[in-house]
């Protein structure tokens, strides 16, 4: 998700920052060099998530939406901590408000696909 977002947003820029011409080699120079940036922070990003819903897990011994939801929180505001506390907590508000937002279409798609228990015919009647 991260390559392939980073990789086409960086190249569309780097293209259109280039004089014509040159808009494929400039796209894929700018794809080339933003892209180990956007990855790390990507691989940043996931190791802190996995972490936080792990020892959430741990402490609550119980696996929900809630752990995601918190470890999202957590992982944004620690993320921009260096901000100042005002930074960290918007930051915290986005990332549980976005992992609350990813769980809750999960759990609406699950429901929606989820296979129906077959029909059970109403018990015949007695004269």
């Amino acid at each position: 998700m991260g390559a392939i977002g980073g990789g086409t947003w960086h190249f569309i820029k780097g293209a259109r920052n280039s004089p014509y011409g040159e808009r494929f080699r400039g796209g894929m120079n700018a794809m080339r060099s933003r892209g180990p940036i956007i990855g790390g922070n990507f691989a940043v990003w996931g190791g802190m998530f996995s972490t936080f819903e792990c020892v959430l897990k741990g402490i609550r011994q119980k696996e929900d939406p809630w752990n995601s939801i918190g470890s999202g929180a957590i992982t944004g505001g620690m993320l921009a901590a260096r901000g100042g506390w005002k930074a960290a907590s918007v930051s915290a508000v986005f990332g549980g408000v976005l992992l609350a937002l990813i769980e809750g279409v999960g759990i609406a798609m699950s429901r929606a696909f989820a296979q129906q228990p077959p029909a059970i015919a109403p018990p015949p009647a007695q004269q």
